[in-house]
């Protein structure tokens, strides 16, 4: 059996590859076909650990979901993570294997692409059909030369590309002319229509421009999807679009936006919580009045401990706390609150220690091997389940330990609560996720009585949005067509 290959491309970042991707893997599962979703080059701080024990973005996780499949490596077989401007830890099936810089990641490039197609082949034999999501944009020039994550890839396995252009922010026409007038002749003969995302307003004015747009590139617009408000959906990377409007919050979390911040999805549930008002706080900006600060993931743990610092956040911190405030730290953030971080090996940059903020009577060390986990467990301090997984490299030991955030089912204990009960810290990324663990962080957190949120369900009601998208908005006999459904419908 080999799968028919559909691939989604855009004409720029945030363009809607990920939803797309989303919504067809959902409408064809929906229809009975075995799907899987692909990307063969993510570049993403946001990342999920896999059921075979690797790491993927997490927007493949999600694509997952939305075919009923548990995450695989497969499903995203190259990884980078940006820890500089110019460099980034390279991550392959699921296991980091150097940091690299732009250049030396350019000629890397041949053996990232064997493990691409390996990948590809795989899925192909297990699989009806795979959903490949593109990265960036196909008409990055600089970028088509060894190129693996967009044409490149499509050429290799000979699929038909969708492209899809963000009306929202203006220029649709030219983003999807320019697009195609910047591809090579075999490459734009690959692109088999075109779908316009986020449009809101009377879809009979935009009619002309679709018409013209089909005469002047003799392609079909396969259809246009509306701005669906409230959808619950991990970002692949981009910070949150739109602030979340919360008159009625009763819970106050401040969130710095580090740098380097890593699975700032972390924080969705508290964002999707009726009751929580969460407020991530860019450079420059003054700490607002807040009940919870919450120090997040990081892929470069010192350098960000040093931008904290020139914010004036440990003066911030300090000041919270004396006033009775609660502090959270996940994976690097716990790390910053203990009394130094160690990188001897220069895992996240130049090798050195760097002193921590001194909150958690504990010291990291930056280890060779990243510890990769998915985990579960009981809180520490409170009745109720906790999971989600970890992926760090800092191995920390102290005082501090001796009072968990959780004991885990495995047997190990996880983080830390300091004895005032003002301060916890974790490993475990994805702990707000879980309802009973929520609800006790909330109550933790001064709101006695917090509403319940599934955010599975929140997650899976909003999959399932995208897929009704789809199936409303969309040619779905085209669809069909393409990814050889005419079998399996019903």
């Amino acid at each position: 059996m080999t799968a028919r290959v559909l691939m989604v491309q855009g004409c720029t970042s945030d363009a809607g590859k990920s939803a797309l991707v989303t919504a067809l893997c959902r409408w064809a599962h929906r229809r009975g076909l075995r799907v899987a979703p692909f990307k063969p080059q993510n570049m993403a701080l946001n990342s999920a650990v896999t059921v075979d024990g690797g790491e993927i973005g997490r927007a493949q996780a999600v694509q997952a979901q939305a075919c009923g499949l548990a995450p695989q490596v497969d499903f995203n077989p190259v990884l980078l993570k940006p820890n500089s401007d110019t460099g980034a830890q390279v991550i392959v099936h699921g296991h980091a294997v150097a940091n690299m810089g732009a250049r030396d990641y350019h000629d890397y490039k041949r053996l990232a692409f064997d493990a691409v197609m390996a990948s590809h082949q795989r899925l192909a034999a297990n699989y009806e059909a795979i959903v490949v999501e593109g990265a960036g944009s196909p008409a990055e020039i600089n970028l088509r030369d060894r190129d693996i994550a967009n044409m490149g890839y499509a050429e290799a396995v000979d699929c038909p590309v969708i492209l899809i252009a963000d009306i929202d922010r203006g220029g649709v026409f030219a983003h999807l002319v320019g697009t195609l007038a910047l591809l090579s002749a075999s490459e734009r003969a690959r692109v088999v229509g075109f779908v316009i995302n986020r449009f809101r307003g009377d879809i009979a004015l935009l009619q002309p421009g679709l018409d013209w747009l089909e005469r002047e590139t003799g392609k079909p617009v396969i259809g246009v999807l509306p701005y669906l408000h409230g959808l619950y959906l991990e970002a692949e990377d981009a910070l949150p679009r739109e602030p979340a409007s919360k008159p009625q919050a009763r819970v106050r979390v401040a969130v710095p936006a580090l740098p380097r911040i890593s699975n700032h999805t972390d924080f969705d549930a508290l964002r999707a919580h009726p009751q929580v008002d969460l407020q991530l706080i860019g450079p420059g900006e003054a700490l607002p009045a807040c009940d919870v600060i919450v120090l997040p993931g990081s892929k470069s743990t010192r350098a960000d401990l040093a931008w904290l610092r020139a914010q004036g956040w440990d003066a911030a911190l300090a000041r919270h706390l004396r006033y009775g405030g609660k502090v959270i730290g996940i994976c690097g953030g716990l790390q910053m609150l203990g009394r130094a971080v160690h990188d001897p090996h220069g895992i996240e940059g130049d090798p050195g220690s760097s002193e921590g903020l001194g909150w958690l009577d504990l010291e990291t060390t930056l280890q060779p091997g990243k510890q990769l986990h998915r985990v579960q467990g009981r809180l520490g301090f409170a009745e109720a389940a906790v999971q989600g997984y970890e992926i760090h490299c800092g191995v920390s030991r102290g005082p501090a330990l001796a009072h968990p955030f959780a004991q885990l089912d495995d047997g190990r204990h996880d983080g830390a609560l300091s004895a005032d009960g003002q301060l916890l810290g974790s490993y475990l990324h994805g702990l707000f996720d879980h309802p009973e663990a929520l609800r006790a962080l909330l109550v933790w957190a001064g709101l006695r009585d917090a509403a319940a949120l599934d955010v599975h369900a929140l997650r899976e009601a909003s999959i399932d949005r995208l897929a009704d998208a789809v199936q409303s908005h969309l040619d779905t006999a085209t669809l069909e067509r393409w990814l050889g459904m005419n079998a399996c419908v019903p």
